[in-house]
């Protein structure tokens, strides 16, 4: 795979170049401490570089290079560039100033996605809001902000849908817990605008919607909200994302990964199917 891969977001590709500059460092025996040393930072610093967590200086590739013994002019260019690349903001950095940083890290692996699969038990999942019921949500979850503030959060999350109807869609698939849809979310108005909302969802062939239902019970995904985000890139591993009241969790330790796949292919099995949870909403409709 070549470093320049189309489509990728800044997020992604500090992701790629942080693993491809893992495996030099390892294929020439070089420790995290050595590593830093040459570009006067911590042994915690290049671990950092390593997931992508942080931006990358180009100088600081290029001597990394050097240490690891890459001398091919082609090899380091591409490298170089790809750092380059890493660096350029995307479209959701000019809402930094209503955007945590921890939930920067998900909108740029969201907007790399070619699949994502998630399960939602207090709220209809953001990319499947309507504009009322995301302001609801918002202005709900920030009491007190200024609402310049609350219309840039409800921007940010109208323009994150887009890419569901977009060029190089992908895929959605998620599992809405029952709870999520009987809790009643700006009034009655919005909640029929949201129904009727994601039954049109439903629609598009890139989009699964299933309903996990009361009558269920006890169920896999117990232990609360999470998604699972794949992406085209073969060199990167699925990221589980589980948010929190003040920040978020990034998984992609195999182990962990397969756990939540796990759980999320039970809940795929148990939940309403596609049809029958079309059906529900339809019934939701008419009770609201």
């Amino acid at each position: 795979m070549t470093p320049e891969t189309p489509g990728a977001g800044s997020t992604v590709r500090r992701i790629l170049l942080g693993s491809q500059l893992r495996r030099l460092r390892e294929a020439k025996g070089v420790s995290r401490q050595e590593a830093g040393y040459v570009i006067r930072a911590s042994e915690s610093k290049i671990s950092r570089l390593e997931l992508g967590r942080v931006s990358f200086k180009e100088r600081d590739v290029e001597d990394l290079l050097t240490l690891y013994g890459v001398t091919d002019p082609t090899e380091r260019e591409a490298l170089v560039q790809l750092a380059r690349e890493a660096n350029t903001p995307g479209w959701w950095h000019r809402y930094n100033d209503v955007l945590p940083s921890w939930f920067q890290t998900y909108v740029g692996l969201e907007e790399s996605a070619t699949l994502i699969r998630t399960y939602e038990l207090q709220f209809v999942p953001g990319l499947l809001q309507t504009e009322g019921y995301a302001r609801a949500v918002i202005r709900q979850g920030n009491a007190g902000a200024p609402e310049h503030e609350i219309d840039q959060r409800v921007e940010l999350r109208m323009q994150r849908q887009e890419r569901l109807t977009g060029p190089n869609a992908p895929r959605l698939w998620a599992v809405l817990d029952e709870a999520a849809l009987r809790r009643p979310i700006g009034g009655p108005e919005v909640m029929r605008g949201q129904f009727e909302h994601l039954i049109e969802m439903s629609k598009l062939p890139n989009v699964t919607i299933q309903i996990m239902p009361f009558r269920f019970g006890g169920h896999a995904a117990e232990g609360g909200a999470f998604t699972i985000l794949r992406f085209p890139e073969q060199d990167l591993p699925d990221v589980v994302y589980v948010e929190n009241l003040t920040g978020a969790m990034y998984l992609d330790k195999r182990d962990d990964v397969d756990t939540y796949l796990q759980a999320m292919e039970r809940l795929c099995v148990d939940s309403a199917t596609p049809e029958r949870t079309v059906e529900l909403l339809g019934d939701l409709l008419r009770e609201t």
